[in-house]
């Protein structure tokens, strides 16, 4: 059993249609969804190149996740976290 990592675009409803697209697959055994972090995660005996496709034709935006979306995810939160104790100092050019 195989589990696979994927980041996908989570909107409003897509969950259920995340669902519905991994229903129709066979050898799925579980599903499960992070809609705040957008991944996902599947369990089964399918392979992982056919997950995404059948992901990618019901019309959501998927990629499989790796190190480099943790590490983005990281700095976008500190970042955003950050913005409210920036402050510039006025200086003139010239």
């Amino acid at each position: 059993m195989e589990s696979v990592e994927l980041k996908v675009e989570m909107v409003g409803l897509h969950e259920k249609r995340l669902r519905k697209c991994l229903s129709k697959l066979k050898g799925i055994e579980k599903v499960e969804v992070d809609g705040q972090g957008e991944k996902v995660v599947v369990t089964g005996y399918a392979h992982r190149n056919k997950i995404l496709k059948a992901i990618r034709r019901g019309g959501l935006k998927a990629d499989f996740w790796s190190a480099h979306n943790e590490l983005l995810n990281a700095y976008a939160v500190s970042t955003a976290s950050n913005y409210g104790n920036l402050r510039f100092n006025n200086f003139n050019i010239f």
